[in-house]
């Protein structure tokens, strides 16, 4: 019997990986940015940025790669001129959130902090390196029957 657990301690089921040109200057950010805590990184052996770095923001590990031009399918997205994922994050204080990420420079904001049909108070960002990060706290509970008419409410009002 193996005392090995096939899921590693800490992980989720799901686990983000990003590709990036320049490991080490992601990490620099995401500690700035997020807060995030580096885990273990895997150095190059032919010089330059880490190979693979292991990160934690609160209580989620993500895991983060180099860019390899020579796998088609491990480009970052700046190569390839954007993402088709998003990475959201829960915290305690969004605006207290996003401002620090701003602080530490964002390629662009998609939206300021502003309360939302579905109860959290959400901003959207995309990092240096192209990801797309939504920041939110949950402000208000809402049942299934709420959201939908909060939901019907904002797309009549789309339609002004």
């Amino acid at each position: 019997m193996s005392d090995v657990n096939p899921i590693p301690a800490g992980y989720n089921t799901i686990t983000a990986s990003l590709v990036v040109k320049d490991t080490a200057t992601a990490l620099e950010y995401y500690k700035k940015a997020f807060g995030a805590t580096l885990r273990s990184k895997m150095d190059n052996p032919m010089g330059g940025p880490p190979m693979h770095v292991e990160m934690q923001i609160g209580n989620s590990i993500f895991m983060m790669g180099i860019e390899m031009p020579q796998m088609e399918y491990f480009k970052s997205p700046e190569s390839v001129g954007g993402t088709a994922i998003g990475l959201h994050l829960y915290v305690e204080d969004v605006d207290a959130a996003f401002n620090r990420v701003k602080e530490a420079g964002v390629q662009k904001v998609m939206m300021e902090p502003e309360e939302t049909f579905w109860g959290d108070r959400y901003c959207q960002v995309i990092d240096p390196f192209g990801h797309v990060w939504s920041i939110a706290s949950r402000v208000k509970n809402m049942t299934e029957e709420e959201m939908m008419d909060a939901f019907k409410q904002w797309m009549k009002s789309m339609q002004q």
